[in-house]
């Protein structure tokens, strides 16, 4: 049998999903992974951990552990005002406006973290199947989400 002494224990692991303005479908080729380079570098300084990154031309699926003493909102809003930036001075995706305000984001516990890191590494796979609007629906409903 193990005893621990008392100390602090977390893992408090995210997916979080956001899109460009107006859900543009501007995210095109290989340029992705430099953005998701970038996003990760982001992560990495904030004491972090990006566990998966992927996305299609029209939004952006994250799993990441968070730090306790770190708002998510902080991170999601550094994120993306960091890489707006640096996607417009790369000019990286023309068209590129700027990432809608808004975005979604569930707790994941970690008995199915491996199955959301799949789940985002497979996003090209998994949309020839079934395309965002749907695949969004399904994950607002899944974790509680209502229409008032």
């Amino acid at each position: 049998m193990l005893f621990f002494t008392m100390g602090s224990f977390r893992q408090l692991l995210y997916h979080i999903i956001f899109s460009p303005a107006k859900r543009g479908r501007v995210l095109k080729g290989k340029k992705r992974i430099d953005l998701y380079s970038y996003i990760s570098t982001i992560v990495n300084n904030k004491h972090c951990r990006l566990h998966a990154i992927n996305g299609m031309e029209d939004h952006l699926h994250m799993l990441v552990e968070i730090r306790p003493d770190i708002a998510v909102s902080d991170l999601i809003k550094d994120i993306k005002i960091a890489s707006s930036i640096f996607i417009k001075k790369n000019d990286l995706f023309p068209g590129f406006q700027g990432w809608q305000s808004g975005y979604a984001i569930f707790t994941i516990s970690y008995g199915m973290k491996e199955n959301v890191k799949r789940y985002i590494e497979n996003q090209q796979q998994h949309h020839c199947r079934v395309p965002f609007y749907e695949e969004y629906s399904r994950l607002i409903i899944k974790n509680g989400f209502r229409k008032n």
